[in-house]
């Protein structure tokens, strides 16, 4: 309890108050918790600063969303791996809405003032920075945590400039993946559905969609690209902006939930799909297999993602591991196409 209070002290509260702020309990007004947030704020982050033990056998997984599927089936994925290693696991959305919503490094200090051994962020900020491809962004606190002796590992966040462990699929080889079937298909203007432009996956999917059509002397412009918010609403004014402009008889999309959108927006105009329009999704979550036109996707391996994430931690923070060389550990996996009735040749009418 040195930790709590710690906390309780310098922010004027009781231990219970510290403690319903770190559990995200009713029963605290928003001026009391950001006063307590904002004495974590302050507080060192290495666990020994916070008075927490050193063996809990309790993990951090923080995720950037959760109204996306892939997530929550990463992270079941990811307590179930966990479990068989003997950790539970503790859960944070990093960007979710709200008055009482904390960010990423607001959940950092929560979960050292808890306690955890170690994290596995998944997307993580680092990563959602508009910085050319092959360059990284400033380290931040990431390298303050790495200084403090914290364990960590990067879920789709290879950092260079950073020696934590990445796990990672690959979304350029997605990217051209997609289009390639496209291509292959007979489709010559193929458009983008992109996130938000400072993603990494999201620009390293645009990356293999431009080599892909590149090969083929197929247009890579900017004008086929269009950017809009994660999910189905934001894959429906990107595309809505292609058939607006540049009329794609194809498109890729970033995420499954953006394709979701691509469909409906594609059913008000009445255009038939694949006949008018060829749609191309990435995660393939269980939706996929239920749309109306079944979605055709790249496939993640959210298991054995999970699985590795898990087991790099683990590794890292047993104290007789055998210890790895200099470096950065990054596993990649490849993602895998599902041909299902979304695509199909534009001759078929």
């Amino acid at each position: 309890m040195s930790g709590l209070s710690e906390i309780a002290r310098a922010a004027g509260v009781s231990i219970s108050t510290v403690s319903r702020v770190l559990n995200r309990r009713a029963g605290v007004n928003d001026e009391t918790r950001q006063r307590v947030l904002a004495v974590l704020a302050e507080m060192p982050y290495t666990p020994r600063g916070l008075g927490a033990l050193q063996r809990t056998g309790v993990i951090g997984l923080l995720v950037p969303e959760l109204s996306n599927p892939v997530f929550p089936a990463f992270a079941e994925a990811l307590e179930v791996r966990a479990a068989r290693l003997g950790y539970s696991s503790l859960l944070c959305n990093t960007r979710a809405t709200g008055a009482a919503a904390m960010g990423e490094e607001e959940y950092v200090r929560m979960l050292l003032a808890r306690g955890v051994e170690g994290m596995v962020f998944v997307s993580p900020e680092i990563t959602n920075t508009e910085v050319p491809l092959g360059q990284a962004p400033r380290p931040s606190y990431y390298a303050k945590l790495l200084g403090d002796g914290v364990h960590m590992v990067f879920v789709n966040g290879a950092t260079p400039s950073l020696d934590v462990p990445d796990v990672t699929v690959d979304e350029q080889h997605a990217g051209y993946a997609a289009t390639r079937h496209l291509v292959e298909l007979g489709h010559r203007r193929i458009g983008f559905v992109s996130g938000p432009a400072r993603s990494l996956p999201s620009r390293l999917k645009r990356a293999g969609w431009a080599a892909a059509l590149e090969e083929d002397g197929l247009p890579a412009s900017s004008d086929f690209v269009a950017h809009g918010p994660f999910g189905p609403e934001g894959g429906a004014v990107a595309v809505a902006a292609l058939l607006d402009t540049v009329r794609p008889t194809a498109v890729i999309c970033s995420s499954d939930h953006m394709a979701i959108g691509v469909l409906r927006e594609a059913h008000r105009r009445a255009l038939r799909v694949p006949g008018d329009l060829a749609v191309v999704g990435f995660d393939d979550i269980p939706l996929a297999s239920y749309c109306s036109p079944s979605l055709t996707t790249l496939a993640q391996p959210i298991e054995e993602m999970a699985a590795a994430a898990v087991d790099e931690l683990v590794h890292r923070l047993d104290p007789d591991r055998r210890r790895r060389p200099a470096g950065n550990y990054t596993r990649v996996f490849r993602p895998r196409l599902v041909v299902r009735e979304s695509s199909a040749s534009p001759a078929l009418v």
